[in-house]
């Protein structure tokens, strides 16, 4: 069971019947390894949002916003903190001319088959990416010469520090290679794209081609995509392969035979495990090339309770 602090308490205290204790965590990532979550909480609306930012008020808690949960690792040991995870309300999709407004919790592939069947071009990219548009503008997903702030226009956030909502243009995120501005406590809840005008064959043609190279070149099974960002001019996948280290293993978990920029847990295994192999892989990479890769990957519950919202 993952210990619950004092502020903790008294947060799950105010959330009432709503907040869950205990509940797993790891589970409900694509690793699907790791511990549970001490305290959580499912948002179907604004409102709701707003009542866990002022149950919030005066407890210093680790705040986590889950969304598919494809970029985490869960520890072995848990989530001491509140996760907030949105339900329900947040799954709509309207497409309008060239502009499409999806709810952060639509999955991206959706939006991409959705958006091009629509005979509308630009976030095709997106079916092979197994992430929510909420994460999709969290952290500037992209794959296949594209990203998220190639067309994305503006989003919505509640700021659970605040206990405020936002309007905002993509300009406010600063975005950059797989990252943004956008804070642990900020729960982006829609975004707005600007598409332009594409022929729907065409677009089912490009989403093929797209999820058939990635299952021609990437692994399946229990895994967060790639584990490293590429660093400029170079391959974090290249610099993995050439060190020899497609296949090290420890424990449960393994650099991935077929791509070597993913590490593949054993069902059942264990976050520890993955968190080793990846580390392992930094420093020899490191080592060899002088190279320090940077991951793409969020740690949970490693280094420390986590994000505190005050």
């Amino acid at each position: 069971m993952t210990e619950v602090s004092d502020p903790l308490r008294s947060v799950g205290e105010a959330l009432g019947d709503r907040a869950r204790r205990d509940q797993p965590l790891g589970a409900r990532t694509t690793y699907r390894v790791g511990g549970t979550a001490a305290l959580s909480v499912a948002c179907t609306d604004e409102a709701g949002l707003l009542e866990v930012a002022r149950a919030l008020t005066g407890h210093p808690v680790p705040v986590l916003v889950l969304g598919r949960g494809s970029n985490l690792l869960v520890a072995d040991s848990g989530f001491a903190g509140l996760v907030v995870s949105l339900d329900g309300g947040f799954d709509g999709l309207a497409i309008e001319g060239t502009e499409v407004r999806a709810g952060a919790a639509v999955s991206l592939p959706v939006l991409a088959r959705r958006t091009a069947a629509a005979g509308l071009s630009g976030l095709e990219w997106a079916v092979g990416v197994p992430g929510s548009v909420g994460g999709a503008v969290r952290m500037n997903a992209g794959g296949h010469g594209s990203d998220t702030m190639a067309t994305l226009r503006s989003f919505r956030v509640v700021d659970l520090l605040a206990a405020t909502v936002e309007d905002a243009p993509a300009a406010r995120l600063a975005a950059g290679y797989r990252t943004t501005s956008v804070a642990p406590t900020e729960v982006v809840v829609s975004a707005t794209h600007h598409l332009v005008p594409g022929d729907p064959d065409d677009g089912a043609r490009t989403i093929g081609e797209i999820v058939r190279w990635r299952r021609a070149n990437q692994p399946g099974g229990s895994n967060a995509g790639s584990v490293f960002t590429n660093p400029e001019g170079d391959s974090a996948g290249r610099l993995i392969d050439e060190a020899g280290l497609k296949g090290f293993r420890i424990g449960t978990a393994e650099v991935s035979t077929k791509h070597a920029n993913f590490i593949q847990a054993d069902e059942g295994g264990s976050a520890d495990d993955v968190r080793a192999v990846l580390e392992h892989v930094r420093a020899a990479v490191r080592d060899a090339t002088g190279v320090a890769l940077r991951t793409e990957v969020r740690m949970i519950g490693f280094d420390g309770p986590g994000t505190r919202t005050r």
